[in-house]
């Protein structure tokens, strides 16, 4: 069972686009914090995976636009890693209004290292802090 994570979201005028919505790319950037924030709770920052000498990297993100936002509203992002390879894993993220899904991502991270900037396999006990 892998580990859940929330953070609340409230979208601010700087987060609107022309269209009087969210932008995508703020989206983008929500599922980039919900993962981040959920890796620092579980005691992986970036000085961390310094200290590792790797870290996890976008390969590809996929995000489906359900419902649009506006500036003010209470959102929640949840977010889970429930796929695991050698290198790299897939992380899950929901952002929702109440019960009602707005966002979905599914984003591909491979584990690479800084000295050489290539794969490496996830150490167990990194793994075993997400599940």
């Amino acid at each position: 069972m892998s580990s859940r994570f929330t953070l609340p979201i409230t979208p601010s005028a700087a987060d609107i686009d022309e269209l009087g919505h969210v932008s995508n790319l703020v989206y983008l950037r929500w599922v980039l914090e919900i993962a981040t924030s959920h890796s620092s709770s579980l005691g992986w920052g970036h000085a961390e995976y310094r200290t590792l000498g790797s870290v996890f990297v976008v390969r590809r993100h996929e995000i489906d636009y359900v419902s649009q936002v506006r500036e003010g509203e209470q959102l929640v992002g949840e977010t889970w890693v429930p796929a695991w390879k050698l290198a790299s894993c897939v992380r899950l993220t929901e952002i929702k209004r109440g019960d009602q899904l707005v966002a979905k991502a599914a984003t591909t991270w491979a584990m690479l290292s800084f000295a050489t900037g290539r794969p490496v396999k996830i150490p167990d006990h990194l793994r075993a802090r997400f599940e």
